[in-house]
């Protein structure tokens, strides 16, 4: 059996690789990546390396030959159209190479979400299901990194910045994400699910009293509206095009899309998904190393 991860050089996808390579012969793994070079790492420990490029689906029939089960890692650019452009050559190809599952990390409650990145997880679910391919989809809540900026901002003496209000996130750490995505690519009797891999609930207050335990002191939280939110990133040297991004995230917290509570993480994991003060934990120590 041959499984490949797309997008096996990001911090989702590099993890994956590493959490299978201790259960799974390096044999059986193959990794598509735009830039080969960057893997070169992975191809010394017995994987096997293809140059895929989901821009030129020209290149993705030798990506996906003899691939029995694939774990196609959404894409990361902030265009919709471009994205399921991306992922539609990815599943066409697919289907074209006989592929025979499927797992594809989606975002929470994506068939019904108001999520301003639901529309293209949406399309792609839809574009896999059309194919007749078995499946599992991995409605992935928010990686708790991608509070990283926030964090940092903390450490420094700011306080934290929100126009989410009161809604509800269901972080996890990435690594929790990906230990889930690799027991649904190698484990048995994942066809045709869905999973809402959601963490606990948290308002952003609660997260950020779970983060002052953490660093030992309080941490002020400044409640916003929109257009304040975006001056004060623009203020703090964000580039202007991610700015109308970072205004949505929290337009949508606001609006509660990602109140999304589901036992799933735990049965993927066999274990509950890790505490919110150990993953807060891990990430200052982190950034204090660095």
């Amino acid at each position: 059996m041959k499984m490949l991860i797309t997008g096996a050089t990001g911090k989702l996808g590099s993890a994956v690789v590493e959490i299978l390579l201790k259960t799974v012969p390096p044999g059986q793994l193959a990794v598509s990546v735009r830039n080969p070079e960057k893997a070169e790492g992975l191809r010394s420990r017995g994987v096997e390396i293809r140059q895929g490029d989901f821009d030129h689906p020209d290149t993705l029939d030798t990506t996906f030959v003899g691939i029995d089960r694939l774990l196609i890692i959404s894409t990361d650019t902030g265009n919709t159209e471009e994205r399921i452009r991306q992922h539609t050559n990815a599943v066409t190809a697919a289907e074209r190479n006989g592929v025979n599952f499927i797992a594809y990390t989606s975002v929470v409650n994506a068939s019904e979400s108001k999520l301003f990145l639901a529309p293209s997880h949406r399309a792609t679910e839809k574009a896999i299901l059309k194919t007749g391919i078995p499946y599992s989809f991995l409605r992935n809540n928010w990686y708790l990194e991608n509070e990283i900026s926030n964090i940092q901002g903390v450490l420094a003496g700011t306080p934290w910045v929100t126009s989410a209000g009161n809604g509800r996130v269901g972080w996890a750490l990435q690594q929790d994400y990906a230990e889930a995505a690799s027991e649904v690519l190698s484990g048995k009797g994942h066809e045709n699910t869905i999973y809402e891999l959601s963490g606990k609930l948290w308002t952003q207050e609660e997260l950020v009293s779970a983060l002052g335990a953490v660093l030992g002191k309080e941490v002020p939280v400044q409640q916003v509206d929109d257009a304040t939110y975006a001056d004060i990133m623009k203020g703090a040297g964000v580039p202007d095009f991610l700015i109308p991004m970072l205004v949505n995230i929290q337009k949508d917290i606001r609006e509660g899309t990602l109140e999304v509570e589901s036992n799933d993480f735990e049965k993927l994991l066999r274990r509950p998904v890790t505490p919110i003060n150990e993953a807060l934990s891990q990430i200052v120590n982190n950034l204090k190393e660095d």
